[in-house]
């Protein structure tokens, strides 16, 4: 069976990526069950009582992080066709940047991060989804090492991202002229392979933890590819959400040297960065075959959205 997350049509869970983080929401649930329920592990008394009222303190500060993301970003999203205010944009990144694994119940300890063997095959990366309404969506995305997501867009949308575990080398466009979509096109590439001019925004390796990245419709790096270096776990909070019903589907592209190709109107370049190297010929392709995506549970401390 499949279903479609964030414009991507993905398996149902399979593989030891989806395994060892379902292992891991398995064990943060039985923590807080614990916890909650006051259950002693190895009987006796005294200490016993200390260490309960510890997990509690802690799985309640947990939680109340991971609340208080929700609550702010119900109050910052307002729906398709809005963008949030500089304000908002700065106190959900504070946020995001406060932002421990241990908020959404994961740890570094888990089998899946401490993992440094490269997968057979192209790994498979494994997604969840935390909470998703017409306004926003958060998600977590687990990456096995070399494990690449694509360059694609986020048509319309605000997107916040925080890496949580582990590095990943992120390369990150905007285009060249974000009002049109014919203007600064190739004028040797034919009608059916038209290639569209966009500059590069960001180049580098992150490593947890770092600073959260912002993307907006038109600047911040709209059109992105990561690719894990190490096992690695990002939250992903979309304003709005993909949705093909609203024309908000997800478009994979693949990257070309400027210099490879000519523009129709070089005029069109008078007001951008004349380094070529930081110039690129963007491709519209269809969805990677070799993309392998599963779906998971949420484990981690719960949200109310009442």
């Amino acid at each position: 069976m499949k279903v479609v997350a964030g414009g991507v049509e993905v398996a149902e869970p399979a593989g030891a990526a989806a395994a060892a983080v379902v292992a891991g929401e398995r064990a943060a649930k039985r923590r807080r069950v614990a916890a909650e329920t006051g259950v002693r592990r190895n009987g006796g008394g005294g200490g016993g009582g200390v260490g309960r009222r510890e997990r509690r303190r802690r799985v309640q500060a947990d939680a109340a992080a991971v609340q208080r993301l929700f609550q702010a970003c119900r109050d910052v999203f307002r729906g398709p066709g809005t963008v949030p205010k500089p304000d908002e944009v700065h106190m959900l990144r504070a946020m995001l940047d406060r932002m421990k694994p241990e908020d959404v119940g994961l740890s570094p300890d888990l089998k899946f991060f401490r993992n440094r063997d490269a997968a057979q095959g192209t790994p498979t990366i494994t997604h969840t989804t935390i909470y998703k309404c017409p306004n926003f969506s958060m998600v977590i995305l687990f990456l096995p090492r070399n494990a690449v997501i694509p360059l694609h867009n986020h048509p319309g949308m605000t997107v916040f991202s925080k890496l949580l575990l582990g590095s990943m080398h992120i390369k990150s466009y905007d285009w060249v002229d974000p009002d049109s979509d014919s203007s600064s096109v190739s004028s040797s590439s034919s009608s059916d392979e038209q290639l569209r001019l966009a500059k590069l925004v960001v180049d580098d390796d992150f490593t947890a933890p770092c600073d959260t990245s912002v993307l907006y419709p038109t600047t911040g790096g709209n059109m992105h590819r990561f690719t894990a270096i190490t096992p690695c776990a990002i939250i992903d909070i979309l304003g709005p959400p993909y949705s093909i019903e609203e024309d908000r589907d997800c478009t994979y592209y693949t990257d070309i040297p400027y210099t490879l190709h000519s523009t129709d109107n070089p005029s069109d370049l008078n007001n951008v960065e004349q380094d070529q190297g930081r110039l690129a010929w963007l491709k519209e392709i269809d969805m990677p075959r070799e993309l392998k995506m599963c779906s998971v549970h949420y484990g981690g401390p719960p949200i109310s959205d009442k």
